[in-house]
């Protein structure tokens, strides 16, 4: 018996392996292809809704293609370690294969009501009708939709000595063309499939003897991305501190000066500048380039919380997925997960060891372009001379250090201490904090990324691949969550490697995740006595 039907696109701005769809075209008369937008409720800048418009024009244009529209209406317990996530994932095997793209045939005998006025009613808006001024987006750089994403992926993996060699620490966060794959964007909207991009890259690892593994390589990278979404589904108020149970509990400062000057790239740090102009203009950034304006913002100098990075990164990101843009920045602010708060990144000496010149701070913060290389990391210690051969004079057409690292960096270290001292307690009010503006050259060690996790103590290997746990530290074990798979009707073979949770602000046509919080482990649980080997 056919039938009318509605499909709410959500965050599957696709037709390829996209099941839902698929369903809703068996056996219908009439296909509905909705997609609401609600501009009032999101927090997305102008480079994030303009990836969004992309892929809402590239969809209704593949929909046309094949008889259909698109209906646009402008309405304005988990496992907490990503080894155990691993053990989980063993048990249940590899993901379903992709569903077949909607093509034509699948729209036999079916139409989507489509009038003269479809346009001006139903049609993809514009930027202006969001809200947004156009003339605030950067460089196109990364257009969104299907096509583009399937374009990107197929480039990709006729790299196959790339693909198989990739190892994501390895990668270089002052790379002036982006040194991973910028897939994130598509994957975030839904434009392309998880299951398609897994399986992509299992058809080049099955042709090579070798190929990097997990948690490095790019299989890994999609099982970090499993990794918090089950966490954000599982953990309540997973985005902010009051009221989560894998939090620590912390007096970040209120300081608005602060968090403006970090935002808007005017904190006297150039490589901190480069990547946050980066950001604000392009809307992209290496993973390790957010790990080290996390840091700086949170415990390394600025000691702002990382809830306010959150909200920044959840405007200026193309990719900004909820569940992922919260867990890392409790990872980075060592507020969960990660736990070596005394493993600071430098805001000087992280950036020098891909980017000794400083090409990388010279196309971002132009402003330094004609210092010299001796200089361009830390361009308050040049004599008046060179800044004015630059032409550039800090303190007048550049800032001054926000912060001394230094002092700031080991401040922070001493009330990291006191904070994981009095875990337990109830949450902290925030007070205003007054730093002087100063310079200092010196650094802490540096962490590289995340590796393999025991526990909720994951490890972050140093430059030499060893990261011990400090002694007399302890594993946290607040909750522990299960993935369950054969439990949810509408996708009862796969839970890893589908849509995020049903709590994301853009959450999938169905829930494909299920999880549920247990009791801490019992005594008789095996707690690892020693930390993993560089991954």
């Amino acid at each position: 018996m056919q039938h009318s039907s509605i499909h709410w696109f959500r965050k599957g701005l696709r037709l390829h392996d996209n099941p839902a769809l698929l369903a809703a075209a068996t056996d219908c008369c009439c296909l509905h292809p909705l997609f609401i937008l609600n501009p009032s409720n999101s927090q997305a800048g102008t480079n994030a809704q303009r990836f969004l418009l992309d892929a809402l024009r590239d969809l209704d244009g593949s929909l046309q293609k094949i008889g259909s529209r698109v209906l646009a209406l402008n309405k304005g317990k988990a496992p907490l370690t990503y080894k155990r996530l691993q053990s989980l994932l063993a048990t249940l095997g590899p993901p379903e294969k992709p569903a077949p793209a909607l093509t034509q045939e699948h729209l036999q005998g079916c139409h989507t009501p489509c009038q003269a006025s479809h346009d001006t009613d139903y049609g993809v808006p514009n930027l202006e009708e969001l809200g947004q001024d156009p003339t605030n987006v950067g460089p196109h750089l990364y257009p969104g939709g299907e096509t583009a994403a399937l374009t990107r992926l197929d480039a990709l993996m006729e790299r196959t000595a790339w693909v198989c060699s990739f190892q994501k620490p390895r990668t270089a966060p002052t790379s002036l063309s982006p040194s991973t794959t910028v897939l994130s964007p598509y994957l975030k909207f839904g434009c392309l499939s998880v299951r398609t991009f897994w399986w992509r890259l299992d058809q080049v690892y099955q042709g090579q003897q070798e190929h990097s593994q997990p948690p490095t390589s790019l299989h890994g990278q999609l099982l970090w991305r499993e990794f918090f979404y089950t966490a954000g589904a599982s953990i309540p108020n997973f985005d902010r501190m009051a009221g989560n149970p894998v939090c620590l509990q912390v007096d970040w400062d209120n300081n608005p000066q602060h968090l403006h000057a970090w935002r808007e790239g005017q904190t006297g740090y150039p490589f901190i500048d480069a990547i946050m102009t980066q950001l604000r203009t392009e809307g992209w950034i290496h993973h390790l380039a957010r790990h080290a304006v996390a840091c700086f913002l949170t415990r390394g100098d600025l000691w702002v919380s990382w809830e306010e990075g959150l909200k920044v990164f959840e405007e200026l990101l193309l990719d900004a997925d909820w569940s992922l843009n919260a867990g890392n920045w409790l990872w980075l602010s060592g507020s969960a997960f990660f736990h070596q708060y005394f493993r600071v990144y430098s805001p000087v000496a992280f950036g020098k060891k891909t980017d000794r010149d400083g090409a990388y701070i010279r196309k971002y913060v132009p402003i330094l372009k004609d210092f010299p290389a001796e200089y361009i990391y830390e361009p308050w210690k040049a004599p008046r001379a060179v800044q004015e051969r630059a032409g550039c004079l800090v303190g007048t057409h550049y800032p001054q250090p926000i912060v001394e690292h230094g002092v700031a960096s080991k401040r922070n270290l001493g009330r990291m201490k006191l904070a994981h001292a009095r875990k337990g307690n109830k949450s902290p009010v925030r007070h205003q904090a007054h730093f002087t503006s100063s310079c200092h050259p010196s650094c802490l060690s540096l962490p590289q990324a995340p590796s393999e996790s025991h526990w909720l103590v994951p490890q972050w290997p140093n430059h030499k691949g060893k990261s011990p746990r400090p002694r007399g530290s302890e594993p946290h074990k607040d909750v522990q969550a299960v993935v369950s798979y054969g439990s949810c009707t509408t996708c009862p073979v796969l839970t890893h490697f589908a849509q995020p949770p049903c709590i994301n602000p853009f959450p999938s046509p169905s829930l494909r995740l299920a999880t549920w919080l247990l009791p801490p482990p019992q005594k008789s649980t095996p707690t690892p006595s020693t930390c993993p080997k560089k991954g």
